[in-house]
């Protein structure tokens, strides 16, 4: 069992930058995957980045890339998004995931899920 706790969401200006924290506890390993995920009103969760706990592996979604950076506080069990140059589209509930097993771009691969913290870009 995997709990995972978001933070850091907020009202934003278009330009600025957010941080977003995923607090893990529970049964987490260096090997594990973890990911980043987006949800906007009326529309399907979205993948935004996937990366292995232990570190050597990240992937972003190309809408994006260059913009998001994922790090992590192994003392804290914490990962964090760095989120800059954010735009209007950007507005979203933002989730942290672990993955179980599957795509590692799709929701259904993540058994657990954090609750979600939102993110408002204002234009």
């Amino acid at each position: 069992q995997v709990r995972l706790v978001e933070s850091g969401g907020g009202l934003v200006q278009a330009g600025g930058s957010l941080r977003l924290s995923c607090a893990a506890s529970g049964r987490t390993n260096s090997d594990g995957i973890m990911g980043w995920f987006r949800q906007a009103p009326g529309k399907e969760r979205e993948f935004v980045s996937a990366f292995r706990w232990g570190g050597g592996w990240t992937y972003y979604a190309d809408s994006v890339q260059g913009r998001f950076i994922n790090s992590r506080d192994f003392a804290k069990n914490t990962v964090y998004l760095q989120m800059n140059s954010l735009n209007y589209e950007d507005t979203a509930v933002y989730y942290c995931a672990a993955h179980g097993s599957g795509s590692f771009f799709q929701p259904t691969s993540y058994p657990y899920w954090g609750q979600g913290t939102q993110v408002t870009v204002s234009s």
